[in-house]
């Protein structure tokens, strides 16, 4: 967490040229909307100043993982001036095919650091954007964080996903005697810390709106709970007893709410919990199975698995319960739905065939995409910008889970560094 504001400031020709006319051929700008398409060259030189070096590589690796964009080399730059106060000579990086170009300095001001940059076309010849951040110096790499956003956000006209953090199950230990303890990192696997100490066996971590919470189920000695934990203040709230089955659990978007499934006598409904009021109201109604609730961003729609027609499949409702209907209709079994950031699209696992894959659909149900599949893949999540999704991967019997992520165009499939096992991932929104 920043300690304090992280301030910022334009410099004051950073818009004033952002308009300005590019070429055809080496428009610096993606449309993100016409599908993946070939990387762009960009150049980002080592930043001068404390810490300097270290912010332009998580920049770079930022960049790189997006998909979008080509991070060249720094050996292989002509330019060795690169001041973040002078205009560059466009000739030197148009002679090693860069398209954007990247220069900044830090400066340390007390026991805080102040880090400006600069962004140029390079055939457009002009500066496209020009930032200042500062915070505490042991906030650096949150600051390149806000500097991949910034720039990704200015190239691609969409919010950032850089400065996040995924919540997730950290495993340990035999497949017999497993250890799963709630975990949290942030996006690109660094800093990864443990919030609970193993002695629960820790499913379905999900974050609350403002990435301040998180809502989870925690299974002991004494059954399954649910609980409501402040990552900050490590307070936590129960939500549901051990006097029923529970799973699931969800926030609202507005953070005022938990939904969840609660099962009785063998039948599993979709239950909504008031945090403020303590009141609990039953959603579905249905003998069968009526379980993985998500709400929508306007909150005004449930998405939810249920196997009611025989098979797992995924069905949508009002807010309220009311005017279930059915929307999936492909071969197979359908699970673990959650609505985009946007609310537009609909992430989803499926498996037919005897194999698993994670795919995505419209909001509707139609236009079904199966971006990957393996032996086993489950539980996406979507990034603050709606443009990736984060995942839990296993690579065959046996084998230890580790969370991946894929763009929703199904191209740029990666592994999170995080080293351990982990499964059940959730992306928060932008910190």
């Amino acid at each position: 967490m920043l300690l304090g504001a992280l301030c910022f400031g334009v410099s004051s020709n950073a818009y004033a040229q952002a308009d300005a006319p590019q070429t055809d051929k080496k428009d610096l700008v993606i449309d993100i909307n016409e599908g993946f398409k070939q990387p762009k060259p960009i150049a980002i030189t080592n930043f001068s100043g404390p810490m300097g070096e270290n912010i332009a590589r998580v920049v770079r690796e930022d960049l790189d993982r997006s998909g979008l964009f080509t991070v060249q080399d720094p050996a292989t730059f002509i330019a060795k001036n690169n001041d973040v106060n002078l205009t560059p000579k466009f000739s030197d990086w148009r002679y090693i095919a860069s398209q954007g170009l990247v220069v900044g300095k830090s400066q340390a001001i007390g026991n805080k650091i102040r880090v400006e940059f600069r962004l140029w076309d390079i055939y457009g010849e002009s500066q496209v954007l020009g930032l200042e951040f500062s915070s505490a110096q042991e906030n650096w790499r949150r600051i390149a964080h806000k500097i991949s956003d910034a720039i990704y956000g200015r190239l691609t006209g969409t919010g950032g996903m850089f400065d996040s953090r995924v919540i997730f199950v950290a495993e340990s230990g035999p497949k017999t005697k497993r250890v799963k303890r709630l975990a949290l990192m942030d996006q690109d696997g660094a800093n990864p810390s443990y919030l609970t100490d193993g002695s629960e066996q820790i499913l379905n971590p999900r974050f609350s709106r403002d990435g301040k919470q998180v809502v989870y189920t925690a299974l002991s000695d004494k059954g399954l709970r649910i609980w409501v934990l402040d990552i900050e203040t490590g307070r936590k709230e129960m939500v549901s007893g051990v006097s029923n089955l529970v799973f699931a659990p969800r926030f609202s978007p507005d953070g005022q709410s938990v939904i969840y499934s609660i099962d009785k006598g063998g039948n599993t409904d979709i239950y909504v919990k008031n945090l403020r009021t303590g009141s609990l109201k039953q959603l579905t109604q249905n003998p069968s199975i009526d379980t993985s609730p998500s709400f929508s961003e306007g909150m005004d729609k449930v998405v939810f698995t249920s196997d009611r027609s025989g098979s797992p499949q995924i069905y949508i409702m009002n807010a309220d319960g009311g005017n279930e209907k059915r929307i999936s209709f492909g071969r197979g079994q359908y699970s673990t739905p959650v609505f985009s950031p946007s609310g537009s699209t609909i992430a989803f696992t499926k498996y037919v065939d005897g194999r698993f894959y994670i795919g995505i659909m419209d909001a509707n149900g139609g236009n079904e995409r199966l971006l990957t599949s393996a032996y086993l893949v489950e539980g996406p999540s979507f990034s603050p910008n709606g443009r990736a999704i984060v995942f839990q991967r296993e690579e065959g019997p046996g084998q230890n889970p580790s969370l991946w992520t894929i763009d929703i165009s199904g191209a740029n499939l990666r592994k999170l560094s995080f080293s351990a096992s982990g499964s059940d991932p959730a992306w928060s929104p932008l910190n």
